[in-house]
């Protein structure tokens, strides 16, 4: 497989985004999200998807299929919805890049009310490659590295309109790194649909396209499908290998074979647990991998038994692309570092708020003496994210399990 310096997504400020009313997030190669149902999760995922939207096709398009604003902005408050992000790619040789976009709405229509990328080609001091209010501001291009004062249409990025112009190289491969993002809201049910005869090299959203990446993989990289065949078998090791075959009416059928039997089994009677860690593995093995892969609740469908090597695998990928995952699982839990555990739990106030397990004290001094992440979640020593009560806080100090062990202990 070919090696790329992996997107780094450094940190992530979200406002006025549904629940996500002021979340700031310092993200690692790999992050994951717990929290209970309704603490923004998905939402955090939706924001990555609203940015790689945008930046593919056209902010009223992506604004549109987001919900607008009034599926979009928080309950009871104003102003407009902004996401402020600092990463690092190969295409910035490891140099910092920091996007801000604030979006309004005026008639139903988004309007672009600051948009802001900044370079930091020294590695300290921004140097303003794109500055914009209500369309106007400013767009250095690389040739006389001078900024040049433009007018756009109010609802246009300038991120999209400058970064199809070659000079302006530095906007462009921002745009390109944006657009290189992907968020997994995978469906078993969608993947196994009958479909249309052709390679397609990237996974759909909701996996409706399996077949056809199968079929990509097995045309042009047949190394990488028996990479990911020998991963898959490690996890289900009844596995023996997929095919796909073109029917004359030119639709795609999607076959996996199971040992002992000599004749494939069609993916719409394959287990959905099984089809499901396929695509994951197609996207964790991508060659080349999406430059930050979302992926929501991977441990569904799947055997608990099976997730901790789910887990391995995700990490392994992180050293090639950036995941943000998000989960309900012990055992995911389990096989990570503290560091790449975040907790997102509704406050008093009704927003969200994100607590990451290497700044809880009482967490890491129990993992110190010998606990694991998993049962210290299940045991409420995350001290927020209890799903049974207002703010997300535990019940009094004393977490479940001890309480537990002390009226054992009284029997």
């Amino acid at each position: 497989m070919t090696t790329q310096t992996p997107t780094r997504l450094h940190q992530l400020r979200v406002r006025n985004f549904r629940v996500l009313r002021d979340v700031e997030l310092r993200l690692s190669p790999l992050s994951v999200f717990l929290g209970p149902n309704g603490s923004g999760k998905s939402t955090l995922l939706d924001v990555f998807a609203l940015i790689q939207d945008a930046a593919s096709s056209n902010l009223e398009d992506a604004w549109y299929r987001a919900g607008r604003m009034a599926n979009l902005r928080s309950r009871q408050s104003s102003g407009p919805v902004e996401i402020d992000l600092t990463y690092s790619d190969e295409g910035t040789a490891g140099r910092p890049v920091r996007y801000h976009l604030a979006v309004d709405e005026v008639d139903g229509a988004p309007r672009v009310a600051r948009e802001l990328l900044q370079w930091f080609h020294d590695g300290t001091t921004p140097e303003h490659v794109l500055d914009f209010r209500d369309g106007k501001g400013i767009a250095r291009d690389d040739e006389t590295m001078l900024p040049r004062k433009e007018a756009l249409s109010a609802g246009s990025l300038a991120l999209s309109v400058f970064g199809q112009q070659d000079r302006y190289g530095s906007v462009q491969r921002t745009m390109h790194s944006l657009r290189d993002w992907h968020v997994s809201l995978f469906s078993a049910e969608r993947a196994r649909e009958t479909a249309t005869a052709g390679p397609q090299r990237r996974l759909a959203s909701d996996g409706r396209n399996l077949s056809n990446v199968l079929q990509h993989l097995a045309e042009r990289h047949p190394d990488d499908l028996r990479e990911i065949v020998a991963a898959l078998r490690r996890q289900v090791p009844r596995t023996a290998g997929t095919d796909t075959e073109v029917l004359p009416d030119d639709r795609l059928l999607l076959h996996l074979q199971d040992e002992p039997f000599d004749s494939p089994v069609l993916s719409r009677f394959v287990s959905e647990g099984t089809v499901k860690l396929l695509a994951y593995l197609i996207l964790l093995h991508g060659n080349p991998p999406p430059g930050l892969l979302g992926i929501e609740e991977p441990d569904n469908q799947l055997h608990s038994r099976l997730i901790y090597g789910l887990a391995e695998e995700m990490r392994i990928a992180a050293g090639r692309s950036q995941l943000v995952v998000t989960t309900h699982s012990p055992y995911l839990v389990d096989a990570l570092r503290p560091e790449e555990l975040w907790t997102l739990y509704r406050a008093d106030d009704g927003y969200a708020r994100a607590v990451r397990a290497a700044d809880v004290p009482r967490l890491m001094a129990q993992l110190r003496a010998g606990g694991s992440l998993g049962d210290l979640w299940m045991a409420g020593y995350f001290d927020v994210g209890d799903p049974l009560t207002r703010g997300g806080r535990p019940r009094g100090r004393v977490d479940g399990l001890r309480r537990l062990v002390g009226e054992e202990s009284n029997a």
